[in-house]
């Protein structure tokens, strides 16, 4: 009876409270992450879209300025085509007092429901010299860019 017995360490306490604290910081550092990067997505999205949209409005109102009802017409969306005929957005176009000039005040693109949509507001100059305020609903329709709803 007088062998020793052999040497056991001490059992360790265990911390659950710690273990569950570091996967709740864990978990809560990818949701962040996850945000961050569909917030950065979006303002991708839109930011890489102001271009085209004032690009799209500018060559609408181009068209409209030069008496151009054929250019203007194939830049307007197919909601608002389906509204107008050829023949009657050209009459409506060469009612007085005509669009003279224009200058492109803002620019801002949004996303609803997960497709961008951008407002153009303009400053519209007439031939009679009297100047308004407008603003150009542009969307996204089959990969182009097109002004929708009553143009000016």
């Amino acid at each position: 009876m007088g062998a020793e017995q052999p040497w056991n360490r001490p059992a360790r306490r265990r911390r659950p409270v710690r273990t569950g604290l570091v996967f709740a910081g864990v978990a809560v550092l990818l949701c962040c992450v996850g945000v961050a990067g569909l917030g950065a997505w979006n303002v991708q999205v839109v930011t890489q879209a102001s271009g085209p949209v004032r690009e799209t409005a500018d060559g609408f109102l181009r068209s409209v300025a030069a008496g151009d009802t054929d250019g203007a017409y194939d830049r307007l969306c197919a909601d608002a085509r389906s509204r107008w005929s050829p023949i009657g957005f050209t009459s409506w176009m060469r009612t007085p007092p005509l669009v003279s000039g224009y200058e492109i005040l803002d620019v801002s693109v949004a996303t609803r429901g997960g497709r961008p949509h951008g407002t153009v507001t303009v400053r519209l100059t007439r031939d009679s010299g009297l100047t308004e305020e407008r603003k150009l609903s542009v969307v996204r329709e089959d990969g182009d860019w097109r002004v929708c709803g009553d143009p000016y």
